[in-house]
């Protein structure tokens, strides 16, 4: 029922259909009127909070983004003041929030709960959803004496409640009670020891009340009698509480409707989805998201140890000189770091569940910010954390590897930057990789399934471990060109390994004897013009060694890979990291985003 009332768990065409549907009648609150769950505070059962965020944090975030861009920042901040005080939060309004065991207690966390709707200034209601379910004797108590101040106070309070305590159903003024199905039984005074109900009821057919018995246990138990007592909700249109509601709503009609749900009849703004504007959004999300990075330091920590270790393990493992198996082990220097890809999404992808769930369960329903503010937020912030992780990858890797040794003087500066950018775009590649996956699907694990399979095939795909030439048609001419790491590849090695001379060790030269009467040049030098490599000793009579490459570009050539294409292969893969981006909003909008249905009246 309050998911109906406050508009908060299902679509705007579904809310037409429940609120005008088999009960007919027109709905006194516009359902067009998209600023309707900004102006009613809906406190869901389950008490849900990013565990990272102080309670002061999460107060503020509540007000700024939910109450009327009209009122100064000044004026949203003081207002909060006022919500501590009343509901009694100064003792721990500057903790952490934490998680259910750690952190607030039961209590406060449903105290938080209610202070985070009441902050937004809901001009309507404030619902709750049982609020003392779960919650021992004491707790219950204290929370009915919560309500009960913001009742005083003026705040109009709507809540359901089920199986409650004698003392507790005594604590509420006015009573709807529904049969399954939603028919009315009753709808007025409890009364003083709820004797105004008993004598409604008793007056109306019910056997009676038993002196110690608790009246509400009573009330569902007379109401939801066999089939040989009174038909409750057949009799309600009976009562005379029947006709003093019915005598209410015909006068609720005849006012202006719009004066019933704003101050500000006719103004566009006043009915906008949101309370603030895009880009204040997104500040405030943006701002709330690294916070949350920065106090998860087991993410934040493992993250960079890990990309420390490996890239210290691939460096010092693959250091290699310029022979040509040290440049197959330069080579696969980085091909190993391709194959950490996996490792790290699975670190990235389970961050944004949490945030996911904050948001879909409690903030989208009460509009408070877009879907894309989310995303966008939560991918830039990791973006900025991948930064700071390429930089470490970097100086861990580039140079125990020996990369540096392939410049010159005058280059060095101009290779290592190079390789450098290309190392940060793989890593801002990968975090886009991870939000694009997660995006859309329930749990990281499942998640993770189609991510490795996508990411294997651009890593056995990219040219490095196969060559082309030596793939099948089908994946040289079209996932060989698909894959990021196709371009990936090709402008770090150009970077890492272009410009330098090769030195064949003695496994590595071909001897071959020579005829007599000529010298090594002599015999191979037309040979080694047209073929390319080098002579040892084009001046020797006897012996010629032949070391079939002469230089880096030599080699990289023999994987097409160009040192010219570099800056080429940057840009592509800036495309491909916008692609992520965009195609995580499209999966988000897709799969998770609710749609408007039509709905036919029958």
């Amino acid at each position: 029922m309050l998911d109906v009332f406050s508009t908060q768990a299902m679509s705007a065409a579904s809310w037409v259909r429940d609120i005008s549907g088999p009960g007919g009648g027109p709905s006194l609150i516009p359902p067009t009127d998209k600023s309707i769950p900004n102006r009613v505070g809906y406190v869901q059962q389950q008490d849900v909070h990013l565990d990272t965020m102080t309670v002061r944090e999460a107060l503020e975030f509540s007000a700024l983004l939910r109450q009327s861009a009209d009122t100064p920042r000044e004026a949203k901040l003081a207002y909060i003041d006022e919500v501590v005080e009343l509901l009694d939060m100064s003792d721990f309004v500057d903790a952490v929030v934490g998680v259910p065991g750690q952190g607030l207690n039961v209590e406060q966390r449903k105290r938080l709960t209610i202070g985070v709707e009441l902050v937004a200034r809901p001009q309507l209601l404030v619902f709750l959803d049982e609020p003392t379910s779960g919650l021992d004797s004491r707790t219950s108590w204290a929370i009915c004496d919560l309500i009960k101040n913001l009742a005083r106070s003026g705040q109009a309070v709507l809540c359901t409640i089920h199986q409650p305590s004698a003392m507790l159903f005594s604590r509420f003024d006015r009573r709807l009670l529904l049969q399954r199905g939603g028919k009315t039984v009753y709808f007025g005074d409890i009364g003083e020891n709820s004797t105004t109900m008993i004598d409604h009821l008793e007056r109306n057919g019910a056997p009676p009340c038993p002196a110690d018995a608790n009246p509400a246990e009573w009330m569902l138990k007379i109401t939801t009698m066999s089939e040989d007592g009174p038909k409750w909700d057949d009799i309600w249109p009976s009562f005379k509480e029947y006709s003093e509601v019915k005598e209410e709503l015909k006068i609720l009609r005849q006012q202006d409707t719009h004066q019933l749900t704003t101050d500000a009849a006719g103004d566009e703004i006043a009915h906008q989805e949101f309370a603030s504007s895009f880009w204040t959004q997104f500040h405030h999300v943006l701002v709330r998201t690294a916070k949350h990075f920065w106090r998860s330091p087991v993410y934040t920590w493992s993250k960079l140890t890990l990309t420390c270790l490996i890239a210290l393990y691939i460096g010092f493992t693959f250091k290699s000189d310029n022979s040509l198996q040290g440049l197959q082990n330069q080579l696969y220097a980085f091909f190993m770091c391709l194959t950490t890809v996996n490792e790290f999404s699975k670190q990235i992808m389970p961050m944004l569940i949490p945030q996911r769930a904050l948001y879909e369960a409690r903030e989208r329903p009460s509009c408070v910010y877009r879907w894309t503010t989310y995303l966008l937020s939560n991918i830039v912030v990791e973006m900025v954390w991948n930064t700071i992780a390429a930089v470490v990858f970097f100086f861990c890797w580039y140079y125990p590897a020996g990369f540096f040794r392939n410049t010159t003087a005058d280059d060095v500066n101009m290779r290592d930057f190079t390789a450098f950018v290309f190392i940060w775009v793989f890593f801002l590649w990968m975090s886009t990789f991870s939000q694009m996956a997660i995006v859309a699907i329930e749990t990281a694990d499942l998640a993770s399934i189609p991510a490795s399979l996508f990411a294997i095939l651009c890593m056995s795909f990219c040219g490095v471990s196969v060559l082309r030439s030596d793939l099948p048609a089908i994946w040289s001419d079209f996932m060989y060109w698909v894959s990021p790491m196709t371009y990936l590849a090709s402008g770090a090695l150009s970077a890492c390994l272009h410009g330098s001379k090769v030195t064949c060790t003695a496994k590595e030269l071909v001897s071959v004897p020579l005829p007599a009467n000529m010298t090594c040049g002599e015999f191979l030098g037309p040979f080694v013009q047209s073929a390319g490599g080098y002579l040892v000793n084009s001046a020797a009579t006897d012996f010629c060694a032949y070391c079939r490459m002469s230089t880096t570009d030599d080699y990289l050539a023999h994987f097409e890979i160009k040192y010219d294409d570099r800056w080429r292969n940057f840009g592509l893969l800036w495309l491909y990291i916008g692609f992520n981006i965009n195609a995580a909003c499209g999966l988000y909008w897709l799969v998770r985003v609710p749609k408007c249905q039509v709905v036919k009246r029958k």
